[in-house]
């Protein structure tokens, strides 16, 4: 059995002995069990999440808290061990699997993915080879997010979702824009089907779960049921919400870009394997340094810092600059269920949290805030939100039509203001009515605009921005859209 080695990746892109931030530092700050479970109830009770479970790793120990319930209908006590669906937190997952077969010289990272399934379409044939496993995990390879079909619970859905994404069309070109895809996500999982022969969740289970001892993740509903399971809950901020009317609404070909279940301890312990270059607590091998790296190297800037709090994706993961402290992470939603993923390299520390529903954006933000402080000593940036005093902007060369796959955005100019219509088309229309909104200057290119939610608060961001031939484009939620008039 390999010796475990113990490193850390600092801000220039090297390998080092831990503690850049500072061993002495880190001693000092001892980790308080009582303190932070304290202040988790308190928190949690001030933003009307039902329960939550927070886990963190600090000076190479993993501590592991829980606070409320799991259901408001059954009263049912959240324990540590309790599992939370992940949501996109299940990407880090999937990016983990390809960047092990990547390591094994099995896969190679600008490839066309049609050197591994030689049926995949996107657009015409020259558009889809422009389609690479390195732009799928970056986000940039252009495939639309939230394209949503149940291929049912077969063996060979991931297959089926991936034949009928055929006929979807993209939000933009290739490697012109990064845009946030779940769908190009279900490509990955469906490329790890082919390169092991196996299904996703059997892979995932192989060779990432079972190595690393993590026996409160699953897939599949009916292995959650020999857990302590969260329920959703849905309603409006600034009041307890109510158990949400289904528990999962995820077909199971949505496995790779959001159908993980874990307890919060398990998702901190997937992450320490990447903190400590590709190694698992027994010391055996499950990436390399090179994969580790790869995965938290900058692939691409993001426009849109706030929705996801990213200033830049790498391979799977999204990047985080803390007033110049590096870190990585993810976030994750489902129907009522949040959860927050944060990594603070130079100081060895690792924050989850998974929620049930509230204010959980409210929560984290002050949580994490504080942790990551004291613990760390990384400033997070303020919540998103126009100045007392809103910049004037010239919205003219902004106004006009933009698209993505089954979205219109119309953006105009009404009495000096801002003014947004989001509605759905094609094949989406009959998803809800449309959405309108007043835009209020934050910047030049940036708006904020009501919100509610996880991950939008009071504000959500509206920001607009180019592709790379110039043409110009609007984000909402992480989503590209162009202009297109």
């Amino acid at each position: 059995m390999p010796q475990k080695e113990k490193v850390s990746w600092d801000t220039q892109g090297n390998w080092e002995a831990s503690g850049s931030w500072g061993a002495a530092d880190s001693q000092r700050r001892r980790f308080y069990v009582d303190h932070w479970q304290a202040r988790l109830d308190r928190l949690r009770e001030a933003h009307h999440v039902p329960g939550a479970c927070l886990a963190v790793l600090a000076h190479g120990q993993v501590h592991e808290m829980a606070s409320g319930i799991l259901h408001r209908g059954t009263g049912v006590e959240a324990t540590s061990d309790s599992v939370f669906q992940l949501g996109s937190l299940a990407k880090i997952y999937t990016a983990t699997l390809v960047m092990q077969l990547v390591d094994e010289g099995r896969l190679d990272l600008d490839a066309p993915v049609t050197d591994v399934l030689p049926d995949f379409t996107a657009g015409d044939p020259g558009t889809t080879r422009l389609i690479t496993v390195r732009r799928l995990l970056s986000h940039t390879s252009g495939l639309t997010c939230d394209f949503t079909y149940d291929s049912g619970r077969g063996d060979d859905c991931l297959a089926r979702y991936v034949e009928a994404a055929a006929e979807v069309g993209l939000d933009c070109p290739p490697g012109t824009a990064v845009s946030y895809s779940s769908l190009g996500y279900n490509v990955l999982g469906r490329i790890v089907e082919v390169l092991t022969g196996s299904t996703w969740d059997e892979a995932l289970r192989e060779r990432l779960l079972t190595p690393l001892g993590l026996t409160r993740t699953m897939t599949l509903p009916e292995e959650a049921l020999a857990h302590r399971t969260a329920m959703g809950h849905l309603g409006d901020l600034g009041q307890d919400p109510d158990p949400a009317p289904a528990w999962d609404l995820m077909p199971r070909s949505a496995g790779p870009y959001g159908r993980v279940l874990a307890a919060a301890g398990d998702v901190v312990r997937l992450a320490k394997m990447h903190l400590d270059g590709g190694l698992a607590a027994d010391g055996a091998r499950l990436l390399t340094h090179g994969g580790v790296r790869a995965m938290q190297r900058r692939e691409v800037d993001v426009p849109d810092k706030w929705t996801v709090s990213a200033d830049g994706w790498g391979l799977g993961w999204t990047l985080y600059d803390w007033f110049g402290a590096p870190g990585f992470g993810h976030d994750g939603a489902s129907i009522g269920q949040y959860g927050f993923l944060r990594v603070a390299p130079e100081a060895g520390v690792v924050v989850v949290l998974l929620t049930n529903g509230g204010d959980a954006r409210r929560l984290y933000e002050e949580l994490f805030g504080e942790l990551l402080r004291e613990l760390a000593g990384v400033r997070l940036p303020a919540p998103f939100g126009p100045p007392a005093q809103p910049p004037a902007v010239d919205l003219a060369p902004l106004t006009g039509v933009y698209e993505r796959e089954g979205v219109r955005i119309t953006v105009s100019e009404q009495g000096g203001a801002g003014r947004l219509v989001y509605e759905f088309v094609g094949g989406m229309k009959d998803f809800s009515p449309p959405l309108e909104m007043d835009l209020v200057p934050v910047a030049p290119q940036v708006f904020a605009g009501p919100g509610s939610g996880a991950y939008s608060a009071d504000w959500m961001p509206v920001v607009f921005s180019t592709l790379a031939d110039g043409t110009g484009c609007v984000y909402i939620g992480m989503r590209a859209a162009p202009k297109v008039a």
